[in-house]
């Protein structure tokens, strides 16, 4: 899953830099060609992106005889060490990082990732990745997103979408909503059918992406540029926060979201609905290439909230180069794989929105209903990214506050008045100031 980073707390380790350690070559950069590269990455096995980097790992190692040394982490062994192993010998040829100005903003400005300005002009990659999908990519000297200088290259997309399951609307005869006022009065119905309709943990991140999708529904430019680009103040007392926050507390005191949440986890709202148990789910469009595996037993289909001015969301996790990578160039050849036509045509078969394909090449309904909902966002630079962007420590900050919503131990001002002192206590640390 694309879930973020908390890199500013760098003391903090879950596992030894030993055990953590990928296998990495004694020689210098592209010194000799070695027998594999070595790629560390954090996304499902069944996600479209991974499936494509796969199908780009078999064509590169057809052609130059190296083999990619794929080594899945968790998140919060990349997250946690992220600063330790990029500084060590043992830092991996290539690696996927997430974007952001408290992920790859940081790592940029401690100097642990390269410069991709060579390879972007050597392989056109600025043809392909453009615009919206670029500025995720690019930072400046501060770390902070759509700079001047390439630190990742992404090769693929992602947004939060609202997954419906068609099967249980039609048993309790309710509409598949299409305004903001349809949903909430479907929401009504299945509660007042003995049904809780929005599966949603508070473990992790799955309400914090609901309250970051109400504030962007009715958001608009200038709050998502303060909040994520730090252009001005961010008014704390407008409506877009203020009734973001109350509306996820009513919907938890109505019984749209169980109070139950609190004991739950990404992995098990995912697993709650493709196991028939939700009729709504808001998740991110990396497991849609999973509903597209996983689920046999209803029909489901998919939009963004009804009436929303932003969607959440950008294109997707880096793929970085480490300072110490052993072998740069090699790994600039495999993403230039990555972004082949072949393979980015592949990713929008396989359910992930790629942002180098040809459309015309994509067959699968469900894959470009989704692809030409996120072009509609994306061109028109009405992509939110995600809230804890803004600064590191608000990916454990912002969650921590919604779980005491949820569980009825802080009310909807407290939890907007701590989010505040956490959002300006980040900024301070990582040297931002506001206008």
């Amino acid at each position: 899953m694309n879930i973020k980073r908390g890199l500013a707390t760098l003391a903090i380790a879950a596992l030894s830099l030993t055990s953590l350690a990928a296998c990495g070559s004694d020689t210098a950069q592209d010194e000799e060609k070695p027998d594999s590269l070595s790629f560390w990455y954090y996304e499902e096995d069944d996600a479209g992106q991974t499936q494509a980097w796969r199908r780009a790992a078999k064509a590169f190692e057809k052609e130059t005889g190296v083999k990619i040394n794929f080594e899945r982490k968790s998140f919060t062994q990349i997250a946690q060490n992220g600063s330790q192993f990029l500084n060590s010998d043992e830092a991996p040829d290539l690696m996927e990082s997430n974007r952001g100005n408290g992920s790859a903003g940081v790592l940029s400005t401690m100097g642990l990732l390269t410069d991709l300005g060579d390879y972007v002009k050597q392989y056109g990659w600025d043809k392909k990745v453009t615009g919206a999908n670029a500025a995720v990519a690019k930072y400046d000297e501060n770390g902070i997103m759509d700079g001047d200088t390439w630190y990742g290259m992404t090769s693929y997309a992602e947004f939060q979408r609202v997954y419906y399951n068609k099967d249980l609307f039609a048993k309790y005869n309710i509409k598949i909503p299409t305004t903001y006022d349809e949903f909430v009065d479907a929401c009504q119905k299945f509660v007042d059918a003995g049904v809780t309709p929005i599966a949603a943990d508070a473990q992790e991140y799955g309400v914090m992406w609901l309250w970051w999708q109400l504030v962007s529904k009715n958001a608009d430019s200038k709050f998502i540029d303060n909040w994520q680009l730090y252009r001005g103040d961010v008014d704390w007392n407008s409506k877009v926060l203020t009734n973001s926050v109350k509306t996820i507390n009513e919907w938890l005191d109505k019984g749209f979201i169980s109070r139950n949440a609190t004991g739950m986890k990404a992995e098990d709202t995912t697993q709650a609905f493709i196991k028939d148990e939700y009729p709504i789910y808001q998740t991110g469009t990396w497991n849609q290439g999973r509903f597209v595996k996983q689920i046999k037993s209803f029909d489901w289909d998919a939009a963004v909230m009804p009436e929303s001015n932003y969607a959440v969301g950008c294109a997707g996790n880096l793929l970085v180069i480490p300072e110490k990578s052993h072998h740069k160039d090699l790994s600039a050849k495999f993403i230039d794989y990555v972004l082949s036509d072949d393979v980015q045509n592949f990713l929008g078969n396989a359910g992930g929105i790629p942002v180098a394909a040809d459309t015309s090449k994509i067959t699968d309904a469900k894959s470009k209903a989704m692809i030409e909902e996120y072009d509609s966002y994306a061109k028109d630079g009405k992509l939110s990214y995600y809230p804890d962007y803004a600064a590191s420590n608000l990916t454990d900050a912002v969650p921590a506050e919604f779980q005491e919503l949820v569980n009825g131990t802080k009310k909807p001002a407290d939890v907007l008045k701590n989010i505040h002192e956490k959002y300006d206590t980040g900024i301070e640390d990582m040297g931002v100031k506001n206008n």
